[in-house]
């Protein structure tokens, strides 16, 4: 009995501990915590919202991996946009990050318009590029392209186009937020550190390589994972983009993605089983890549 006195007696002592985590454990077991077995539980079945859940086996994930064609093709266009947007995205933010770390006029002001971004909507962001992309002469991007005697196009109506101008977007809606991360590390490497290299004859590609690079190491780790999750999950873009037209991921579903599928089938025809099983594949997905 005295292990169980012990017990008692900690729990009591640590109460108050208890009820002031309270609230955040009831509101991550109901929002959270539920939904996810709840869900696990739905992909078993299928499901419509209206009539009680109806038990299938493995038959969702089985028809998801051989007869679901436009699942694959989400997948593949999710692929091509994490890839160009990790890539390229973190390249970009890096050039940023490495121009604003020197010492030059209206730094503060850089930074501050290149993180502007970050903190405004990606619904707002989003309903902005969708206009610049807009086809004839009321896109911006096409009255631009038209003083260079290219022919006006609507960017988000081409199969061509769809997918790569949903990429850009994100791209340059992305760069504020790993600007400021990489030039915090900059910043943080002491500059004792390349007047050494500096004396011992190193020039600038080679300070670069093994000082910078080696030095944000686990900085570019993070950001590299971080973007990876939030471009598989990628939907707001997708949605409001090509969502709003008759064309759902736009024409030939070109802009198609995982979750705006998973969207698609759950929300808007009701195969709310189908969907949780999508979810779970990305899931799986997802958890695989970062390992």
């Amino acid at each position: 009995m005295k292990p169980l006195k012990e017990i008692i007696g900690y729990i009591k002592a640590k109460r108050y501990s208890y009820l002031f985590i309270a609230p955040a454990i009831i509101i991550l077991t109901v929002f959270v915590f539920f939904p996810i077995i709840a869900s696990l539980i739905l992909s078993f079945t299928e499901y419509d919202a209206i009539n009680p859940p109806v038990w299938v086996g493995l038959r969702n994930y089985i028809t998801l991996f051989t007869q679901d064609a436009l699942f694959w093709k989400a997948v593949i266009n999710t692929v091509i946009y994490v890839f160009f947007v990790v890539i390229f995205g973190l390249a970009s933010s890096f050039l940023v990050a490495m121009a604003l770390s020197k010492k030059i006029k209206f730094s503060s002001f850089f930074r501050t318009a290149y993180f502007l971004p970050t903190v405004t909507s990606i619904a707002a962001v989003a309903v902005v590029w969708r206009w610049l992309y807009a086809g004839d002469r009321y896109g911006i991007i096409n009255y631009v392209f038209s003083g260079l005697l290219v022919q006006n196009q609507d960017w988000l109506m081409q199969t061509a186009t769809t997918l790569p101008a949903i990429i850009v977007m994100s791209i340059w809606s992305g760069i504020g937020y790993n600007t400021i991360i990489l030039l915090a590390g900059l910043q943080s490497i002491p500059d004792s550190i390349y007047e050494a290299a500096s004396i011992d004859g190193t020039s600038p590609w080679q300070r670069f390589r093994y000082v910078t690079l080696p030095m944000l190491k686990p900085i570019l780790m993070f950001l590299i994972v971080m973007s990876i999750i939030n471009s598989f999950q990628v939907f707001e873009q997708v949605y409001i983009m090509t969502g709003a037209t008759e064309y759902f991921g736009g024409v030939l579903y070109s802009g198609l993605t995982i979750v705006a599928y998973l969207y698609e089938r759950g929300f808007q025809r009701l195969m709310l089983g189908y969907a949780s099983s999508i979810a779970y594949v990305l899931f799986g997905m997802i958890f695989i890549v970062t390992i």
